[in-house]
């Protein structure tokens, strides 16, 4: 065994193997699928629909095969494990997650999705409990996104979404194509077409994700259920004034991009808290020109991420975060305009879903807690055709996307059980 795996058993409490359920075994499996793609940092690196991807998934493959699951592979790469039902012909409840990491991340987003799901069918295997509803394990491909800088292509192929010629005009940083990325692991564009899957042979997916965030750390709580799936919309906005000499331009004959742009940033930071509790809005990436220590500046153009779980909330922000910008340009007397980027629906998980979820964290003797996932994640996707329900687990420090990510091995094995007891109140 590796670091990960000593690291991690060091200080678990065996008391939580109950109901089928190894912390010794998910351990094992999160330390194997970190050698894969291991980096000098001891971090993670398998970009989706590379060979590192491709291996880790085969992994999974054989440990599902080992569980009993009959597994396969769509033409997206994804991977699905299938545990039959005893009404084989009801639609499946799904759960998963991925495999492919961000260059240099970690070794729990994601992975430990996919293994939370597997050790549930292999509790059952070892309980001889068998579902009423078929089960299936999923490995979607490419949620990261780190080839052509936009993920979630698995779930985006099972869904049917997503503009097959935009895709087609991806070129990743080796110069390939979406379509040559695919054929060099065995893939093809049609292949990736034919993935989608038929509304009436899905009911639900459950997805198990590590927090990324600190909200769970702070009550001192294993897991937490997540309220909904937060919908971004990017704004560019350029700001327009006039260059000018920084020493020759007295300060009440300036028209600075700059100040205005610094006006907005503050402004923007404020409005989300007069929305609603769970929007957020960011400032993340700026440019300013001409960029001269002695010049005044002349456009500046930055980029503002809106989020909410709520799609009301969040484009009542959006609307506010424009009326902002028109409000401090004409202050200023420059000019702005705005080019929008992106907008996708927040992903809101149903209130029945949720107290089921309470239900489970109370059998397992968890103080239920909700939180919003200010992230994007592959049940952002599939919940766009599918109900979804979702579980956070504990991240020390919030860190993520970084060597150092890390969730507690304890922690980890109590999500599985809250897990397990969600998708067998299921199938009732």
């Amino acid at each position: 065994m590796g670091i990960l795996y000593d690291n991690l058993i060091q200080g678990y409490d065996s008391a939580h193997d109950t109901d089928g359920i190894s912390g010794e075994r998910l351990a094992k499996r999160l330390d194997a699928i970190s050698e894969i793609g291991l980096t000098e940092n001891n971090g993670s690196h398998r970009p989706g629909f590379s060979k590192e991807e491709k291996a880790a998934k085969e992994l999974v493959s054989k440990w599902m095969r080992e569980a009993g699951l009959e597994v396969r592979q769509d033409g997206a790469g994804n991977i699905f494990g299938r545990l039959a039902g005893k009404k084989n012909d009801l639609p499946a409840i799904l759960s998963g997650s991925h495999l492919d990491s961000v260059p240099n991340g970690g070794h729990f987003d994601g992975v430990l999705g996919v293994l939370s799901a597997l050790e549930v069918a292999e509790a059952w295997r070892e309980s001889g409990y068998q579902p009423e509803k078929p089960y299936e394990v999923v490995v979607f491909s490419d949620e990261e996104g780190a080839r052509f800088n936009g993920g979630l292509h698995g779930s985006e192929a099972v869904v049917g979404k997503g503009d097959i010629e935009e895709k087609l005009k991806l070129i990743d940083q080796d110069g390939m194509n979406f379509s040559e990325v695919l054929e060099d692991i065995g893939l093809s564009v049609d292949s990736y077409l034919g993935a989608k899957r038929d509304p009436e042979e899905i009911e639900m997916f459950a997805e198990v994700h590590i927090e990324q965030g600190k909200q769970l750390e702070r009550e001192a709580l294993p897991s937490g259920i997540v309220t909904g799936i937060a919908g971004p919309c990017w704004l560019e906005f350029t700001f327009t004034g006039e260059a000018g000499h920084a020493g020759n331009t007295p300060m009440n004959d300036r028209k600075d991009a700059l100040v205005a742009a610094s006006a907005f940033i503050g402004g923007v930071n404020e409005l989300p808290a007069s929305i609603s509790d769970s929007a957020v809005a960011t400032v993340g990436k700026m440019q300013v020109d001409p960029n001269g220590v002695n010049v005044i500046p002349g456009s500046v153009t930055l980029y503002v991420d809106i989020r909410d779980i709520f799609e009301e909330t969040r484009d009542k922000l959006v609307d506010q975060v424009l009326a902002l910008a028109e409000k401090i340009a004409a202050k200023h007397q420059i000019s702005v305009n705005h080019v929008e980027k992106m907008r996708v629906s927040p992903v809101p998980i149903k209130e029945e879903k949720q107290q089921l979820l309470e239900a489970s964290c109370h059998e397992a003797n968890i103080r239920p807690y909700r939180l919003p996932s200010g992230a994007g994640h592959d049940a952002m996707i599939i919940g766009e055709k599918w109900p979804v329900a979702m579980l956070f687990t504990q991240s020390k420090d919030g860190i993520s996307h970084n060597p150092a990510e890390w969730s507690d091995l304890n922690d980890c094995v109590q999500t599985v059980h809250v897990l397990k007891n969600f998708l067998e109140k299921m199938q009732e």
